[in-house]
């Protein structure tokens, strides 16, 4: 699946405009994402390299709720930008958000009319049929349900537990329904904006693999994988059926290392070993070529409350910015 973007004359002496941001529309991501950056932005912004105009083009391999994705393009005006995740569910939401966001915010209005009008012990019922016929479209392959699918899947983050998306090993997606009063289920203002943000922008439904040939030296690409857990027991990076265990994390060091060759600036996003094992260099070893920084971060996302606070996550880089020296 991919959008080829619209093509749009630029300005000849200018590559790259920052954005003023009380001329357009700010965009958010439209899920809530475990693992989602928002919380680190103040951090991952100070590695963006788009100042001297020589990077004008951006590429998110592993976009899921796409927070530096939204960040990049309510700031700057960047001439080629390409996105995917191997979740086909994912992208398909983003598809229909960006080709048919009139029935999309039709079919959410419906699914939030009826759940407001119920109880809490039929809500639940209604969120279990629903996610009944999200796993029945998924499993179909109904290409005819497109629409309904994506509605689902934003009916589903909005009401489920914690806002997490989770898939057992049959790809089944197996989440509970959250303790939410009224959620916001159609943000309809937010949804048109985004999908105005992604006409020009290439979405695809593919391996992080597939992103080689788009990526050169003019490109600037972040890298967000499934984290590597931190724990024994810490096993909700599962968003598809397929697990990354560390031979996927260490596929991927190779990737990067290739993509560096290409000339590209890059930063990569995962988690931090030594905040249970001073011990593990994994990170450490797969990437000690590249800059390492260790960062605070909240966890959000955690079925245990006591484990939930600041932890240490890694954002690894193959360039040096001034922000850091």
């Amino acid at each position: 699946m991919q959008i080829v973007p619209t093509i749009t004359e630029k300005s000849v002496n200018t590559r790259i405009l920052y954005c003023n941001k009380s001329e357009k529309k700010t965009v958010k991501p439209f899920l809530k994402w475990a693992g989602g950056k928002s919380q680190l932005l103040h951090e991952i912004e100070k590695y963006y390299p788009f100042a001297d105009g020589n990077i004008t083009k951006y590429a998110e391999p592993f976009v899921g709720g796409g927070a530096v994705l939204f960040d990049i393009l309510n700031k700057y005006d960047l001439e080629k930008i390409y996105i995917s995740d191997i979740n086909e569910q994912l992208i398909n939401t983003y598809h229909i958000i960006c080709e048919d966001i009139d029935a999309l915010v039709e079919y959410l209005y419906t699914v939030q009319n009826d759940f407001f009008l119920l109880d809490t012990a039929d809500r639940k019922s209604y969120y279990m049929q629903k996610r009944e016929r999200f796993n029945e479209l998924n499993i179909n392959g109904d290409k005819n349900a497109v629409i309904e699918k994506a509605g689902l899947m934003i009916f589903l983050n909005k009401t489920c537990f914690n806002g997490l998306f989770r898939v057992n090993k049959k790809g089944l997606f197996n989440v509970p329904m959250g303790a939410y009063k009224n959620p916001l289920i159609c943000d309809e203002n937010n949804l048109r904006a985004v999908s105005k943000k992604l006409q020009e922008v290439t979405i695809v439904c593919g391996d992080y693999r597939e992103s080689l040939n788009f990526i050169d030296k003019n490109t600037f690409v972040y890298i967000d994988p499934p984290y590597r857990p931190i724990t024994d027991t810490a096993n909700f990076t599962a968003y598809t059926k397929d697990f990354f265990n560390d031979k996927e994390q260490i596929k991927l060091a190779e990737f990067i290392n290739k993509i560096d060759k290409k000339g590209a600036k890059i930063l990569v996003s995962n988690s931090d070993p030594k905040n249970f094992n001073i011990e593990d260099d994994f990170f450490d070893n797969i990437y000690c070529a590249y800059k390492i920084k260790r960062v605070e971060a909240n966890r959000m996302i955690n079925c245990n409350s006591n484990a939930r606070g600041k932890i240490k996550e890694l954002l690894i880089s193959n360039f040096y910015t001034q922000k850091y020296n």
